[in-house]
């Protein structure tokens, strides 16, 4: 396939790009053969993976994409039947195409130029149109018994049950790709004279109408391209077999004297107590290394099959700091890296925890060495002070980083802990993590709540409950059935301050409420943990994935924040997903995200919660957390997986016949039903802010893009729809509108500022979130023949729109996606072909002669009985 999709892409792209390098990890689960070990690659990391949909059927390959047009989307998913079965490359085309039409998706944001849901429109000159790119694919509409007239096929603006457009399988169309891979004369993307910027698709909608190859070519990988000589071939691509070997993990922790202020040394332990006892998955391999100015080796390798395994490495964590402020990360690594080699020679495929709160000026010492290690380090910052670099550690291996606050009612160190996994993608192994909260409690209070335990999960759960002074608080916890644990049912550990419970065999699915009285005279720090695994090896839990768009963004532009719902692979909509945020210093700002195709949310309905951050208080790190709340009673899953699809094409016209593909399968599920609701948290990772003013500063953030408008005509006015933007990106109120139209696409994509002004006085911005309605006659800004664009040779009935919000500062935000409509439609006319619209000329043509003959001979008839009349009066006068 990708062989294959290398000399296509390289055809597509004008002698440009083609695939040089592939690596190909093998499941772990397989038998080793001869396998390259796994260094840093993993599941989780993959950009194209290949697995089932979990229970439900379906091949469509599809590229979940979620940030917009022009940016990298998340990953390709084929499914093993797609790659097995060759009857299904007559619906799809060459496994080849498709792995182009998704690359194209994935690497430089273009989307699909199909859509089912729209499959015509009516274009400017009044015509019905089939929605393809580019417009010179032919085909035919086909009822049940056959090919039949359009008029026969739609009916209200749809298409009647039966009906369906079918394409010729021979075409001398050449594009476009990311319509119809399957057509074997498509090679190429559409461009600027092929492109259909009428069709209502995607492309056109996410990429304000331009075509997909102008939007490639944007793209960094075509910035300083040239085409390869006309004789060359590129060479065909080279692949790289992997398997992960054992799962390996060392624990390389900070003692120096830093770690003594603001307990950190105290969280790290009870952290790292948890994620050796509960979080870490067994079998795997796992050694400790300390650090302050030199690196110690604390326990060797030691392999967990059992608690007892557990314990032990538990007893290895460091109990008391050092003396001494300076540390010297590399030197801690070092031994990391001794205590990994230990089981094969290499660190290939090891896992690297490394925390710390200090500065170290020589980081960068060591970063070549742990590039070439092939290990992945996660790093974990405690406080202020930690330093600059850290995260390139993580940045070069490809690990996850994240910051701890100096917080007593943080739980950010445990989140941290709780989100390293072992990167397989087996989510029936992985503990997922169900509530995390901290509080400072008042003397003789309580900190009560209930965890939502759902029926998808409930094995190995384990609620954790730690403390910051003083003894224990009195805890109470009570299953859903009224069964209650006491304090004294917990696992106490009084040098650590934990408590742990383990709940026996599958916790029982339903609200669990816990209560802890602070018992003593003081402020208590106390904080809750619960953590679980899937109950049943066939169905998915609900799982979420929280992550920003960039490591670090400088002010004043926001930070995208993303959360990922899903159960398998299906999106979880209507659920209520809220962005905790932690600053170096000052209160956590809470933040709700959405999935309404709004703001930063790109797609509506994708399961990706999306919501911009730009409260920075700070300059430094930032940490995120996402909690996932969903209520029984809200319909959580989508029947379809979203992404854009490669098309399945239904059926062809070949030499004149209909030759029909086997119907898709369908990916659709049953939904089950949902007693309890559920509750995820995952931790976010971190991200830094820079330039933060000081002081109070002047307005700096402009009102959001608006990215959903749609114009619908009505009669003889255009209905605009969309959703309110912000005063500050998508928060709080716009002061007001500014909406242009043309009858240029060129002139409203190039020169909007100089596009036609529609008056929008009596148009005030609602707050953001809201949906808008505005109804204008365009007929009042159009009128007259210096709005006729150049060069058009027939009239054109289309207009385009776009508006942008303007705040109190007069800030204004970037110009909104491109809406256009079809105008000035006689009154219950209905549209038609241009082989009609002949027809019709002919009729009324014939009909204006035979009517031009009546009147003749009507008015011949007429003056020559005046004349017998006249004659008549003139005789009668003569008697007279």
């Amino acid at each position: 396939m990708i062989t294959e999709a290398s000399f296509c892409l390289f055809n597509a792209t004008k002698r440009r790009v083609f695939f040089r390098n592939i690596k190909i990890l093998i499941p772990a689960t397989w038998k080793a053969n001869n396998y390259s070990k796994a260094k840093q690659e993993s599941y989780e990391k993959a950009n194209v993976i290949v697995t089932d949909w979990y229970g439900a059927h379906g091949d469509d390959p599809y590229t979940l994409q979620y940030r917009g047009c022009g940016k990298e989307g998340k990953y390709i998913h084929f499914t093993p039947d797609f790659l097995l079965n060759d009857d299904l490359t007559a619906g799809y085309g060459s496994r080849g195409k498709v792995f182009v039409h998704e690359w194209a998706h994935l690497r430089w944001g273009v989307f699909d130029e199909y859509n089912n849901e729209k499959p015509f429109y009516i274009n400017g000159q009044n015509q019905i149109k089939v929605t393809r790119c580019s417009s010179d694919i032919t085909g035919i509409f086909v009822c049940e018994k056959g090919p039949c007239p359009q008029e026969n096929c739609i009916i209200s603006k749809l298409f009647k049950e039966g009906c369906m457009f079918i394409y010729n399988s021979t075409q001398n169309a050449t594009a476009s790709i990311m319509f119809m891979q399957s057509l074997s004369s498509v090679v190429e993307f559409c461009n600027a004279s092929t492109h259909n910027p009428e069709a209502p698709n995607l492309q056109n909608q996410m990429c304000s109408l331009r075509s997909a190859w102008d939007v490639i070519t944007d793209s960094a990988d075509f910035r300083h391209s040239s085409p390869m000589s006309e004789t060359k071939l590129p060479p065909p691509p080279t692949f790289s077999l992997l398997q992960a070997g054992d799962k390996v993990v060392c624990l390389v922790l900070d003692v120096s004297s830093k770690m003594a202020e603001a307990d950190r040394l105290l969280r790290l332990q009870q952290a790292a107590e948890f994620y050796l006892m509960q979080i870490v998955e067994i079998h795997t391999f796992v050694g400790i290394a300390s650090f302050n100015s030199k690196g110690e080796i604390r326990a060797q390798l030691h392999q967990i099959n059992n608690d007892d395994d557990r314990k032990l490495l538990v007893s290895y964590l460091p109990a008391t700091v050092s003396a001494e402020a300076e540390t010297s990360i590399c030197s801690g690594l070092k031994k990391g890296f001794e205590v990994v080699e230990k089981l094969n020679g290499k660190a290939h495929g090891s896992v690297m925890v490394l925390v710390t709160s200090g500065d170290d000026e020589h980081v960068a010492n060591c970063l070549l060495t742990v590039q070439s290690s092939g290990s992945t380090i996660h790093t974990i910052a405690l406080g202020s002070s930690a330093v600059e670099n850290l995260e390139e550690l993580s940045h070069l291996t490809g690990g996850l980083k994240f910051f701890v606050p100096d917080k007593s009612n943080s739980n950010s160190m445990i989140d941290a802990f709780s989100r390293i996994s072992s990167g397989t993608g087996d989510i029936f192994q992985q503990h997922i993590q169900l509530e995390s909260t901290g509080e400072n409690v008042q003397p003789h209070y309580q900190l009560k709540n209930t965890v939502t335990m759902d029926n998808s999960v409930g094995n190995d759960t384990a609620f954790l409950v730690t403390w910051q002074t003083s003894g224990p608080p009195e805890i109470v916890l009570a299953d859903p059935s009224g069964r209650k644990y006491y304090t004294d049912d917990f696992v106490t550990n009084l040098t650590l301050q934990t408590a742990r419970l383990r709940i026996p065999g599958t916790a029982k699915p339903g609200l669990w409420m816990y209560t802890l009285n602070n018992t003593h005279d003081s402020l208590q720090a106390l904080k809750v943990t619960v953590t679980s695994r899937a109950s049943r090896s066939a169905v998915p839990p609900a799982t979420v994935e929280a992550f920003v768009e960039r490591d670090s963004t400088r002010f004043p532009h926001p930070m995208m924040i993303y959360a990922n719902v899903r159960k398998g692979f299906y999106p979880i909509l209507n659920a209520t997903v809220t962005a905790t945020i932690e600053p170096e210093a000052g209160d956590p700002v809470m933040l709700k995200l959405f999935d309404d195709g709004a703001g930063a949310d790109v797609i509506k309905n994708d399961g990706i919660y999306s919501r911009y951050f730009f409260s920075f208080a700070v300059n430094g790190r930032y940490s995120l957390k996402v909690h996932v709340r969903h209520s029984p009673s809200m319909s959580s899953l989508t029947h379809s997986v979203p992404g854009s699809h490669a098309m399945y094409v239904p059926g062809y016209i070949a030499n004149g016949n209909i030759q029909m593909n086997a119907p898709r399968t369908s990916v659709g599920r049953s939904e089950e039903e949902q007693k309890w609701g559920f509750s995820r948290i995952s931790s976010g990772g971190s991200f830094s802010v820079l330039g933060v003013p000081a002081g109070p500063h002047t307005d700096v953030f402009p009102p959001c893009k608006i990215i959903d408008l749609e114009a619908v005509k009505v009669e003889d006015q255009v209905t605009l729809s969309w959703t309110a933007p912000g005063e500050d990106f998508d928060e709080g109120q716009a002061n007001s509108y500014e909406i242009r139209m043309s009858k240029s696409l060129q002139n409203i994509q190039d020169d909007f500022n100089n596009a036609i002004l529609v008056n929008t006085s009596k148009l005030t911005p609602q707050q953001a979130g809201t949906k808008e309605i505005f109804t204008f006659s365009p007929k009042l800004f159009t009128e007259g023949p210096k709005y006729q664009p150049e060069g058009e040779a027939q009239e054109n009935h289309r207009i385009y729109v776009a508006i942008r919000a303007i705040d109190r500062n007069s800030l204004k935000s970037a110009v909104s996606n491109i809406a256009q409509a079809s105008l000035f439609i006689p009154p219950n006319s209905a549209p038609v072909l241009a082989r009609d619209r002949l027809i019709l000329k002919g009729i009324l043509t014939a009909m204006g002669l035979i009517g031009i003959i009546c009147l003749t001979i009507v008015v011949t008839h007429c003056i020559l009985n005046k004349k017998k009349t006249a004659d008549n009066k003139e005789n009668g006068m003569k008697l007279l």
